[in-house]
């Protein structure tokens, strides 16, 4: 049977139009949705950028998206906010997307824009940010700055403006540099006739040296305002020594905290016979061992006083009160018993009463008695000055030629063999950390405390080989672990949790945008820094974290930038930093809710976390927490660690 005509022809047509259809269909599809996505990004980008710009009070501006590109429109105000505005959309999408198309808002009169420069200096390098004149020789200040900071880099975000230049910018500008020269860690604002100058010193004389040669250096019209700080050293032990003698007192060593503490312990010297007070050294310096310091010094110079003579010594808690050779023994007790009532807690007291020695009758005797203070006291008889140079050259190569006060007296008939008995004695008693050595002519007995297990046979050694056979000693020395410098060193753990109090206390931050430390925050660097030096050799990990607001690259390049700031100020320190090591985390893990302020704020942190072997890192590292309970947890791995809080945000907040 035969086909009609033309019936194959027509099938295969029609299939040809049903693919092309199909293969049309989906294409359409695909455009429909290459659109719709380049929609999407284009509807994020504009919330995004208007958000920014909202949030910076820019509402002048207008953005409008075009595919992947945003076009910013509108009439700045200024030249300067028109350049702040595209620096605040710069934050939250890539800067090679913007295209400006706005217009700065026409002056009848020739406006200068408000020129300034905002230098950031420190251990990491110098940022230059601002907006100078065209027609300054930026080159050459940038040239400049480079030189003085020695090697290390300058990041240049200098802008120029069409504008001329203020009478007083290049005297400005000139200030600064020399700031800049002396102040290795610094931030100076400069403006056309003001320059604000923070930064901070090593000492408190190198403070005022420094400030002194700026004062003389600002020209004229420009005016100068200084908030340069010197960091207080750490005194260990916080100390005291007064003595009085003839009613006349004389400051040895002194000690104070705070100004008002010092004020108060010079004017208790001062009642007790202190001539001039100008002559008397009393720094400030961190490591208190209480604040009731002032308390006890005062408490201790005013009995001292009371007593009419001899030496008054505090060495953190132990207050070592001796009374002069003869002191009335009624009058004594009178004034050491209202002083331990009087004196703060946790303040020891040490009476010493110096053995009455009226006449030269009565069996020979010698005694040298080792404060915990570390001053040592020799009282008795010797038979003559050849005898008591002698005595007294050992006792000062033992302990120190400002810590040995002799009131031993000469007398005759000594027997044989009393100066080797007695430098005997000596040579025992600095085995030990504190006690007496008693020495008569039938025996000599040693009796105190000590940190070294064997200090009590290595004793009995010396004055078994000192004295000779046949020669009678006793050595009572007690073992006491807290004593043993090794024994007594707090363990990794305790190290942690001193430095989490210390950041509970002062959190760690920084200036906004940069990784240069507050100078407040300075404080709580140094009492870490204390606290290390004390500590036993420990691995631990310094670690930068920030908020998530800002892109993640750079808050994690900014995390690791403040982390490595936090290991150079330990290292300007002196502390050995081989086993330390500093990461930045970024915003990868989070404490709290990062969707409020707070959450934010407790999120940029440093933190101090116990190294552990990656065998052992099973998310149970040993540390401790400084930064209180608020919502969130730690991310998983994040483990616990001593944190201080960055109250300066992230780059994301410091873009502007």
């Amino acid at each position: 049977m035969r086909r009609p005509k033309g019936t194959g022809l027509t099938a295969r047509v029609s299939g040809a139009l049903l693919m092309l259809g199909a293969f049309g269909l989906a294409g359409v599809g695909a455009v429909a949705a290459a659109i719709t996505a380049v929609d999407l990004i284009e509807d994020r980008s504009e919330i995004d950028t208007r958000a920014a710009l909202d949030g910076a009070g820019y509402h002048w501006a207008e953005v409008e998206a075009y595919g992947l590109q945003i076009r910013m429109s509108g009439t700045a105000p200024s030249e300067v906010i028109r350049t702040r505005a595209i620096s605040a959309v710069g934050q939250v999408i890539d800067a090679a997307r913007v295209i400006d198309g706005m217009d700065v808002a026409a002056s009848d009169t020739a406006l200068v824009p408000d020129f300034s420069v905002e230098i950031l200096r420190n251990d990491a390098g110098v940022s230059l940010i601002g907006l100078v004149p065209l027609e300054s020789d930026t080159d050459a200040f940038v040239e400049t700055v480079a030189a003085l900071a020695g090697g290390r880099p300058v990041s240049n975000f200098l802008e120029p403006a069409d504008y001329p230049a203020p009478e007083t910018w290049a005297r400005a500008l000139g200030l600064a540099l020399e700031a800049l020269e002396l102040l290795p860690r610094s931030q100076i604002s400069i403006g056309a006739q003001d320059v604000e100058i923070t930064g901070s010193a090593p000492s408190e004389e190198e403070k005022l040296r420094i400030e002194s040669v700026l004062r003389q250096a600002t020209p004229r019209g420009v005016n100068l305002r200084l908030d340069i700080r010197a960091p207080r050293p750490v005194i260990a032990p916080f100390t005291l020594r007064l003595q009085l003698t003839d009613g006349e007192a004389r400051l040895l060593d002194c000690s104070a905290h705070t100004e008002s503490g010092r004020s108060r312990i010079l004017a208790a010297a001062i009642a007790a016979g202190l001539p001039d007070p100008r002559q008397a050294n009393c720094p400030l310096g961190l490591g208190v061992p209480s604040p009731n310091w002032p308390d006890a010094a005062e408490l201790a110079i005013a009995a001292l006083a009371e007593l009419g003579g001899g030496t008054v010594q505090l060495s953190d808690v132990d207050v070592t009160l001796t009374a002069l050779q003869g002191t009335d023994e009624a009058l004594f007790d009178r004034v050491v018993g209202r002083l331990e009532n009087d004196l703060p807690e946790v303040f020891t007291l040490y009476p010493v009463l110096p053995r009455p020695d009226a006449s030269d009758e009565g069996p020979p005797w010698f005694r040298a008695q080792r404060f915990e203070t570390g001053e040592v006291l020799l009282l008795g008889r010797l038979s003559d000055d050849l005898q008591r140079a002698a005595t007294e050259s050992v006792a000062r190569a033992e302990f120190g030629d400002g810590a040995v006060e002799n009131q031993a007296r000469l007398v005759d008939g000594l027997p044989e063999g009393w100066t080797l008995r007695v430098i005997a004695g000596i040579e025992a008693l600095g085995l030990i950390d504190h006690g007496t050595v008693e020495v008569d002519p039938d025996r000599l007995r040693l009796a105190g405390v000590t940190g070294d297990a064997g200090a009590a046979s290595a004793a009995s050694r010396l004055l078994a080989e000192r004295l000779g056979e046949g020669e009678t000693f006793e050595v009572n020395v007690r073992y006491e672990e807290a004593l043993d410098p090794e024994a007594s060193l707090p363990t990794p753990e305790e190290c942690i949790g001193q430095i989490s109090a210390v950041l509970a206390e002062r959190k760690i931050t920084f200036e906004p945008g940069s990784t240069t430390i507050d100078a407040d925050a300075r404080v709580s660097v140094e009492r870490i820094a204390a606290i290390l030096r004390n500590c036993p050799e420990m691995a631990l990990e310094v670690a930068g974290h920030t908020d998530s607001q800002g892109r993640e690259e750079m808050n994690l390049q900014l995390s690791q930038s403040r982390a490595e700031a936090v290991l150079a100020e330990l290292m300007a320190e002196r502390i050995p930093t081989s086993g330390i090591t500093a990461v930045g985390y970024g915003e990868t893990r989070p404490i709290a809710d990062n969707e409020t302020e707070e959450g934010r704020e407790r999120n940029r942190r440093i933190e101090f976390t116990l190294a552990v072997p990656d065998e052992a890192a099973d998310g149970e590292a040993a540390a401790a927490e400084a930064g209180g309970d608020g919502a969130g947890a730690p991310a998983e791995g994040a483990g616990e660690a001593a944190q201080a809080g960055d109250a300066s945000g992230t780059e994301g907040e410091d873009g502007e």
